[in-house]
């Protein structure tokens, strides 16, 4: 089955003989695709220098430049066009120096007319696959952008710019929901591993016997359950980065063998003999004063040190108050288009208010609000009437809650004042317990796969 081209899209043909250019140019014009034509190289450059095409068949042996350097060229000035070269007289050498100069393909005169339509829809495919590729990696530096012209955020984008080229480990502090993760991303992003893996795991999410076999991986029999072998987050990082969130929550046993890692390079599978040897860069980050913990003895003085080589400190919202009105807008712009909404403003008054509150949650906490703004304010405007109640109350009153519930017991029916009840009982509950499911399961006695399905129907965002 063949693939008709979709669109217009332009082919330049390059060759001195005028009968195969009119050829090529019926055949791939039937196809649906548009051609322009060239005699030579030098009026290819010319051409494509006014109208870049989206593939490019050119001929090797023609007068005044031949098809190489013209190769050479389009290459040098147009990186991601694809060529396809054409020969009467090709040989093993000359396609592999066309290969070498970036050549996507090489075939051979006299021209099969369904290989060349095959061949240039690969080639096309393969354009748009790179540009696809392209949106979507600048997609994912958009979603991972760290928003704010603070002075404390300038220094912040600075320092990450300054290190993230050095294969140097990264030690990330800061509160709950202040963003960590997304300064993990930014040095990866960043760096020279930024085409590998960006590997990512929560300790304290995942239960003590099980986190060396997600770290490590394990072979087939290790223990009761593995029936095949599994590669653990070092292997799937290697070339690239491994985030270690909550990095404080590890045991010592498993300290040890990170310690070991980082100073070697090298590590076994759980229930294997085999050593095995990794290029992996460390970001770790944590919550809790990692100086403390080892005076505690519950962290290894010496795997501090390992990851400290570059400290990064994360500052909570309250201490970047001037950056609550561009990240609220932000979330508000990235909402409303989720949604499929028209886009809503929050007015003076009530950014005011929002740059008031202390924001427990940090960025987070922002971010599930306005959220929460975009679904329940019916309006195109956001007002302080819309805002919950309290965020316009004194922290030393802000725990009672009263806020959530007289915004609870403004809705008009018994199933919209449960939900919403319900909603605000998780949300809460979570933050008291740092947004670990597990955790939070267990304090108020739910099965951590209901709590899992409530999370997801309430739209709850567990993203930092």
């Amino acid at each position: 089955m063949q693939i008709r081209a979709t669109m217009t899209e332009t082919i330049l043909i390059v060759d001195d003989e005028e009968g195969i250019r009119s050829a090529l140019a019926g055949i791939l014009e039937d196809e649906g695709y548009r051609t322009v034509s060239a005699a030579d190289g030098v009026d290819a450059l010319a051409l494509c220098a006014r109208e870049l095409p989206g593939l490019v068949l050119l001929d090797i042996w023609m007068p005044r430049m031949d098809g190489i350097e013209t190769l050479k060229r389009l290459k040098e000035l147009h990186p991601s066009l694809n060529v396809i070269m054409m020969s009467g007289h090709g040989t093993i050498e000359t396609a592999v120096k066309s290969t070498k100069l970036g050549a996507y393909d090489f075939i051979e005169k006299p021209l099969s007319l369904e290989k060349v339509v095959v061949t240039v829809e690969n080639a096309l495919a393969m354009t748009r696959l790179k540009e696809e590729n392209a949106s979507l990696r600048g997609l994912v530096l958009q979603s991972h952008e760290m928003i704010g012209s603070s002075a404390a955020m300038t220094t912040l984008r600075e320092q990450i710019l300054m290190v993230a080229p050095t294969n140097a480990s990264v030690l990330i502090t800061g509160e709950n929901g202040t963003g960590k993760e997304l300064v993990a991303r930014s040095v990866h992003f960043h760096s020279q591993r930024r085409d590998k893996p960006f590997i990512e795991i929560n300790c304290a999410a995942i239960p003590e016997e099980l986190i060396e076999s997600e770290l490590f991986g394990h072979e087939r029999g290790a223990f009761t359950g593995a029936v095949a072998q599994k590669k653990g987050k070092f292997d799937l990082a290697d070339g690239g980065t491994l985030f270690l969130d909550e990095i404080g929550d590890m045991s010592l046993k498993t300290q040890a063998k990170v310690l070991r890692i980082l100073q070697e390079k090298k590590f076994e599978r759980v229930g294997g003999t085999r050593t095995l040897e990794v290029d992996v860069r460390i970001v770790a980050a944590t919550n809790k004063l990692l100086e403390e913990e080892i005076r505690n003895g519950s962290f290894r003085e010496d795997l501090f040190y390992r990851l400290n080589v570059v400290p990064f400190k994360v500052p909570p919202l309250r201490e970047r108050r001037d950056d609550v009105p561009i990240l609220a807008d932000h979330f508000l712009d990235a909402f409303c288009r989720r949604e499929g909404r028209e886009l809503k403003l929050i007015v003076p008054e009530a950014m005011e208010e929002l740059k008031r509150y202390d924001w427990p949650g940090n960025v987070r906490e922002l971010k599930n609000i306005v959220e929460r703004l975009v679904i329940m304010t019916p309006g195109r405007t956001v007002t302080v009437n819309h805002l919950p109640d309290y965020l316009g109350v004194e922290a030393s009153g802000r725990e009672a809650g009263g806020g959530r519930l007289d915004s609870v017991l403004e809705l008009s029916s018994l199933r919209e004042a449960r939900e919403e009840f319900e909603r605000e009982f998780i949300i809460q509950k979570l933050e008291e317990n740092d947004w670990n499911v597990s955790k939070t399961a267990e304090a108020i006695e739910l099965e951590r796969s209901n709590l899992h399905r409530k999370i997801k129907s309430y739209g709850i965002d567990m993203r930092k």
